[in-house]
């Protein structure tokens, strides 16, 4: 199975999410700002990388693990993937688009926006770290609550 957490840019709440899904962030405690900035793409994608699935990893299941960035795609993106999927011969089953944007704060917002797009990144990353630090808990149960559906793709 594809597993593809999606947000507004792919480069927070997305990655966030893939980190929790594959065991890279803690499901107990809030990560420090170290450990968020240390994973693959946390705060690092460039202008233009919107709408690349940028894989985290593989989890003890077997399924892929990616985030992407879908811009102003809304909705429409996971129709996108879903035809392309099924356009390649790819079973719906085996793909999971999982939408973290409604985990994004105004701090995440803010944050991004001033570190991504204006790349400010010394005011920028404090505040998205802040962002997603309040918002982790959250992530972790979205993840957890989708956990039944790639579990059972068990190898």
């Amino acid at each position: 199975m594809k597993v593809i957490y999606h947000c507004f840019g792919g480069s927070h709440s997305s990655v966030t999410a893939a980190a929790i899904h594959l065991g890279l962030l803690p499901r107990d405690r809030l990560p420090a700002a170290a450990e968020l900035m240390s994973l693959p793409y946390f705060d690092a994608r460039s202008r233009g990388e919107e709408g690349e699935i940028k894989y985290m990893g593989i989890d003890p299941y077997g399924n892929n693990v990616y985030a992407a960035g879908k811009k102003n795609l809304g909705s429409r993106f996971e129709a996108l993937l879903y035809d392309l999927a099924a356009a390649l011969g790819l079973p719906r089953q085996e793909l999971l688009l999982l939408n973290t944007s409604p985990f994004v704060n105004r701090l995440m917002v803010l944050g991004g926006f001033t570190s991504r797009r204006l790349g400010m990144t010394i005011p920028g990353r404090p505040i998205v770290i802040l962002g997603t630090r309040r918002a982790y808990f959250q992530l972790v149960e979205f993840v957890d609550q989708h956990r039944p559906l790639w579990e059972g793709n068990r190898r």
